[in-house]
């Protein structure tokens, strides 16, 4: 019964086209790259990489094919896992003044662009998602962010965890997908990177790659925290995925599970 291994999740991933003052974005070509990459490289066990898709860096102008993309991965072909509960969409955002990576752990209910997106948009202190109320509503991951991040820095990576996301387009499509995952019980992540100037584009794919196994090891040890009766996320939580994950990535040769 062992042989079975963790139930399978599916990944999906997002990056975006060029916008104001970054004409190449680096987050397109890791995105239109990773298949290919994960191809050569391989995928753990457990872990499906499904749709990665290229996003117009707009906001409002572009909130269609932004809905569509993400109801894509719930009905579509790429939903290969055996059930939405483990779909987590992953978005890769710019951050053109970054030296390191940046997990984020939330968005907030506010656009306010300081220049124009890339179809015109310019709000000032818009909700995102009127329904949710005023521009102070705040959004969190349900991924443990803090752990993630340390697996990631022990792996070598210029990462950190970050409580702003901006107000401009990352921000924007964090919490419309923050509010999507809520809706259809699903997980959504949004990761900064800096540009390839700054850390090469070898080392970002690496480490994009990398982010992929860690969050198929973090989904498999939650679920296991949750059939033992722990809340999953949460303090106590938090640490025994830690820990699990350490254990893990430490002892790939003695272990049964996917590395």
């Amino acid at each position: 019964m062992g042989s079975e291994g963790p139930p399978a999740v599916t990944i999906h991933v997002t990056g975006f086209k060029k916008f104001h003052g970054v004409s190449d974005n680096p987050t397109e070509t890791i995105v239109s790259n990773l298949k290919e990459y994960t191809r050569k490289k391989g995928l753990p066990k457990g872990v499906i990489l499904g749709s990665c898709s290229v996003l117009e860096a707009a906001g409002q102008g572009a909130l269609a094919p932004l809905n569509q993309t993400l109801q894509s991965a719930l009905t579509g072909k790429d939903s290969q896992s055996s059930c939405s509960e483990r779909l987590i969409w992953v978005h890769f955002g710019v951050n053109s003044g970054a030296s390191r990576f940046a997990i984020e752990h939330q968005a907030v209910n506010e656009a306010t662009f300081l220049f124009p997106d890339e179809m015109g948009w310019k709000p000032q202190r818009v909700p995102i998602v009127p329904e949710d109320g005023g521009i102070s509503r705040v959004r969190k991951t349900s991924l443990p962010v803090e752990e993630i991040t340390k697996v990631l820095a022990k792996k070598g990576y210029k990462v950190m965890t970050s409580d702003d996301a901006g107000r401009f387009v990352c921000n924007y499509l964090y919490y419309q997908s923050l509010h999507f995952a809520e809706r259809n019980g699903i997980k959504s992540l949004f990761v900064h990177v800096p540009l390839f100037l700054t850390i090469d584009e070898e080392t970002q794919m690496k480490f994009a790659a990398s982010l992929l196994e860690v969050l198929g090891e973090t989904y498999f040890y939650g679920e296991m925290i949750l059939s033992k009766g722990n809340r999953w996320p949460g303090p106590r939580a938090g640490v025994l995925v830690d820990e699990a994950l350490n254990i893990s990535f430490n002892s790939h040769a003695a272990s049964a599970l996917p590395c």
